[in-house]
């Protein structure tokens, strides 16, 4: 009889296990396809226009490049800069194509969150369905622009860390298309981070997320072009192309694991003292202690931080 019973349980286990990875398979696949389906309706215009990503990058990004074109900084960088062409398939590749493969792994963290009890709005903070769309939207806006800022921090703090966020700051010449550089394993370290952030708020994006997320995008944009703004007095609060050039400074303060962090606002570092301007030429030099050294092309690039320095 004990014998029978624990055939069942062995049976009743290995079914289980069965029906569970089966599920978690099923559920990769339709988020890969989904994505895939989502992309190409997006550059065949058969999503609506605010939410096509694909075209509203090329959009924005065709209009900052003219304003550097038209106004540039540094007048003796050229339109077709250093590295410009690998800095637009970055765009390209960590907007869309990384996104498609990487989808399937995303929803198959929400599944494993929610196996142990932890649902997408088990951190609930803030109803933000009782709040005025303009207030949702500006709550959004900050809280994840918070989460990336800290993130941020963390790239240049931890050294394992560092390690893949120097694709980053491998940039040379600074122009609207530096903005999308960076290795793969950011969206990796991102993504966590950011879906805590939308924990807090209830678990959902407002219906309107896709002006905060354009709104991320041109600020990113403007922030690594050849411009001079600075915002005026609203430079306390929005990040600038003045501002973060000094991020990408290859010599930083002494002592210093970096300096101006912030995305799209420049309010956290005013906060909590990273802010560094001392000067407005634009001529500095950019990079990292050894960047000579550091690969030139996509592959090598994203290959580095897997591997142990000497």
């Amino acid at each position: 009889m004990l014998h029978k019973w624990k055939a069942y349980c062995l049976n009743f286990t290995l079914n289980f296990d069965s029906n569970a990875i089966m599920e978690y398979i099923n559920a990769f696949i339709d988020a890969f396809w989904g994505m895939v389906n989502w992309t190409w309706r997006s550059i065949t215009f058969d999503v609506p226009w605010y939410n096509n990503y694909f075209w509203g990058l090329i959009v924005i990004s065709l209009l900052v490049w003219a304003l550097e074109i038209m106004f540039p900084w540094r007048k003796n960088q050229k339109i077709i800069r250093k590295d410009f062409w690998l800095d637009a398939f970055y765009m390209f590749f960590n907007f869309f194509i990384f996104a498609i493969f990487i989808n399937g792994f995303y929803r198959l963290s929400e599944l494993g969150f929610s196996e142990i009890g932890i649902k997408i709005n088990s951190l609930t903070l803030i109803d933000v369905n009782q709040l005025p769309t303009w207030a949702t939207l500006l709550i959004f806006f900050v809280i994840l622009d918070f989460v990336q800022w800290f993130t941020h921090v963390l790239l240049h703090k931890v050294p394992a860390f560092w390690q893949f966020h120097k694709v980053h700051h491998s940039v040379k010449e600074m122009g609207f298309a530096a903005h999308l550089r960076f290795h793969w394993m950011e969206n990796i370290l991102y993504k966590p981070l950011k879906t805590l952030g939308v924990m807090v708020l209830g678990g959902f994006e407002p219906e309107q997320a896709y002006i905060v997320h354009f709104v991320a995008i041109a600020i990113g944009h403007f922030n690594h072009a050849n411009l001079k703004i600075t915002w005026g007095p609203l430079k306390y609060i929005f990040n600038n192309p003045v501002m973060h050039l000094y991020h990408h400074a290859y010599h930083l303060p002494k002592g210093s694991y970096g300096v101006n962090f912030g995305i799209s606002l420049s309010l956290w570092d005013y906060l909590f003292g990273t802010h560094h301007i001392p000067e407005d030429s634009g001529t500095i030099e950019l990079g990292f202690e050894g960047d000579d050294k550091f690969p030139k092309d996509f592959i090598g690039q994203n290959l580095y931080g897997f591997k142990r320095e000497k």
